[in-house]
């Protein structure tokens, strides 16, 4: 799987331009601010139908345009797509594959498959719940589109919930209809728990060996799902929070309350572990990532790399760069001397200034 090319027109900083990529190792380099990360988000967008920064579509939007035009060109065993995406600033995004419209956004997901990683993921062990929830939402919700479904459901619910118990502040009367919202927040959120159990139980069988070879076999990660409530219990305790849901006007139970651990040696990172060590657990999640997808679909995933090397000290950059051979990968930087330092092998190379291209 290789990503040809992607058009951006009235994306962004980019009036119309077309990105051409080779099939293997891709370097976007520039000042900081040029547009090297729009590419990537682009990419992204066309993989998911969302941008990984959680942007709106009318924030994606160039100032000076009424709608933004995505076309990218992949080729998936020697099969061509063409995914169109049209973004405007008063509807609903338009995505079309080969020329067709789709109906909803799973019809896109599994086409292209990617995996992003971004400074701010080398910060995921050390940030809040919230950011890993994050990553495992969005790698779910590539590989699976009943998890999207049922996510998309819960969240619907949880937010439609949190406005009843507000509404009903004046209006006693809707605390009434508090038992079918319940019920289905039940329902979609533990198939929600059981999928992400599932995917913490298939991560930890490959990412236990990637993290060794990463510390020399000095280190052993372990990651945990630390679920608030299980499915089996959701309904009950659902039913025992009620009155403190109430009284704080929020839905204090669910999935959307999840964590998970990252145990090193027996030592829980996310509180104690050196800043070298989140960094290196984070590296190994991401490389993991990559193994999950290949074992999913078949497919090789394309990797897209923010930024990130110059975040990373020497040994964590070979060991990326060398994982990588088989790879698409699309690469954002400001100069060209870590891959020279390491002589890596660059097949490509793209300049960004300021929304235009140049190779």
């Amino acid at each position: 799987m290789f990503i040809k090319s992607i058009q951006l027109d009235g994306y962004r900083n980019y009036d119309n331009e077309t990105v051409y990529f080779d099939k293997e190792t891709n370097i976007l380099f520039g000042d900081n601010a040029q547009g090297k990360t729009n590419i990537l988000e682009a990419v992204f967008l066309c993989a998911t139908t969302k941008s990984h920064r959680g942007s709106k579509d009318k924030e994606i939007i160039n100032f000076n345009k009424p709608e933004a035009h995505i076309t990218l060109y992949l080729d998936k065993s020697n099969d061509e797509y063409k995914i169109d995406i049209l973004l405007r600033k008063d509807k609903a995004k338009v995505v079309a594959i080969n020329g067709s419209k789709i109906k909803k956004a799973t019809e896109l997901l599994g086409i292209l498959n990617v995996v992003l990683f971004s400074p701010e993921d080398l910060s995921i062990i050390k940030n809040g719940p919230s950011e890993r929830r994050r990553f495992i939402d969005m790698e779910l919700c590539q590989l699976d589109s009943i998890y999207l479904h049922n996510l998309s459901k819960y969240n619907k619910i949880v937010d439609q919930r949190n406005k009843l118990i507000k509404d009903s502040y004046d209006n006693k009367e809707l605390l009434e209809t508090l038992n079918i919202w319940d019920l289905q927040l039940v329902s979609y959120g533990s198939e929600v728990i059981k999928k992400r159990a599932k995917f913490i139980e298939e991560l930890n069988n490959i990412i236990k060996e990637v993290h060794s070879k990463l510390t020399n076999g000095k280190e052993e990660l372990v990651i945990s799902y630390e679920p608030d409530v299980l499915p089996e219990d959701f309904e009950k305790k659902l039913s025992q929070n009620r009155n403190k849901d109430i009284r704080y006007k929020v839905t204090g139970v669910g999935p959307h309350r999840d964590d998970f651990s990252f145990v090193v040696n027996g030592i829980d990172i996310r509180k104690y572990g050196s800043q070298g060590q989140q960094r290196t657990a984070a590296l190994s999640l991401k490389l993991s990532e990559i193994e999950i997808v290949k074992r999913r679909t078949g497919h090789v995933p394309v990797l897209l790399l923010d930024d990130v090397l110059s975040e990373l000290d020497s040994n964590r950059q070979n060991y990326l760069l060398s994982t990588i051979g088989d790879i698409q990968t699309i690469i954002t930087c400001t100069g060209l001397d870590d891959f020279v330092n390491n002589n890596f092998e660059i097949n490509k190379v793209i300049k960004v200034t300021n929304g235009t291209i140049s190779d």
